[in-house]
């Protein structure tokens, strides 16, 4: 009897271990994400907003083709599939960052930390234009809440520069193309590994961003060392690591616990451009990203 309970007890003990393991994961994936705007910007002091993501993503194709190879997941999706690969990774990766890199040019980096916090209402809201999927009123608040929040922290103040106010404007359109791209990878992503999307999504969206670093020639110049290092940190931490660890978190967490557990990218994007940036956050900026935090808990919570 003794002997059983002992068991028992160890059991439960490595079940604990593994769940706070899989909690462990989730939460560095998101300090890395958090940690990207900083990034971003200090990476801008030699690199244009374009040119950085085109750069960015070419490292990113090269880590997750060699991750495709050591676990032999080269797979040739249907024709359809392929095209459905592609499109999401042109909006996903080429459109999405490409408004964000720019808009983050032209605003703070904690503005866009809170701005990018109420993409999941966006999505939300165009799933119910678009889609009629129903909504509970308490979703629904959330969502409106949600939008208050975008609007106090975009618009709403007459602090903003007129730069700052484009910057904001871009990233919430980027809201709108983020969603777009869920609503495609939705129609792949069960036939296939994370891996296996993400690596023809990052090709296809590289291969398509290219063509835009480009416009970008005049502005071209020798990188600074510090530059380089955030590039190289941009690829292979926050575009390939975090991605991996969030989805080995995603294994034993419930969707509504990893989607909760994101509202600390705010939070930690605006602690980063605080400390790291020197950045001033206004009070208006404060009000807001409250406002958003708590809308996108309500417009994401599960039953």
């Amino acid at each position: 009897m003794d002997t059983s309970n002992e068991i028992q007890k160890v059991l439960i003990a490595k079940a604990q271990k593994s769940s706070s393991f899989y909690l462990f994961a989730v939460i560095i994936a998101i300090l890395l994400w958090s940690t990207s705007f900083v990034g971003t910007k200090i990476a801008y002091n030699s690199f244009p907003p374009l040119t950085l993501g085109a750069a960015r993503f070419v490292i990113a194709s090269f880590i997750l083709g060699a991750i495709m190879l050591s676990r032999k997941e080269f797979i040739r999706p249907a024709p359809k599939d392929m095209g459905l690969m592609a499109l999401s990774g042109i909006l996903g990766t080429t459109l999405y960052f490409a408004l964000e890199n720019i808009g983050l040019e032209l605003t703070t980096a904690s503005s866009a930390a809170l701005i990018v916090a109420s993409y999941p209402a966006i999505t939300a809201l165009l799933e119910f234009i678009f889609f009629r999927v129903k909504i509970s009123w308490l979703k629904g608040l959330g969502i409106v809440m949600a939008v208050v929040g975008v609007y106090q922290i975009s618009g709403g103040s007459s602090g903003e520069s007129s730069g700052q106010l484009t910057g904001n404007l871009i990233l919430i359109l980027a809201g709108v193309v983020f969603a777009t791209y869920n609503f495609t990878t939705r129609k792949v992503v069960r036939n296939y590994s994370m891996v296996t999307v993400s690596f023809y999504q990052t090709i296809a969206g590289t291969l398509a961003f290219i063509p835009l670093a480009l416009i970008e020639r005049s502005r071209w110049q020798m990188p600074s060392v510090d530059s380089l290092w955030m590039l190289l940190y941009l690829g292979v931490f926050c575009s390939v690591a975090a991605f991996m660890l969030y989805n080995y978190g995603l294994r034993n967490l419930s969707s509504g616990t990893a989607m909760a557990l994101m509202n600390l990218v705010p939070l930690f994007g605006v602690l980063f451009s605080t400390v790291f940036l020197h950045e001033v956050l206004h009070i208006y900026d404060l009000i807001g990203g409250m406002i958003i935090i708590v809308g996108v808990i309500l417009s994401v919570r599960e039953k």
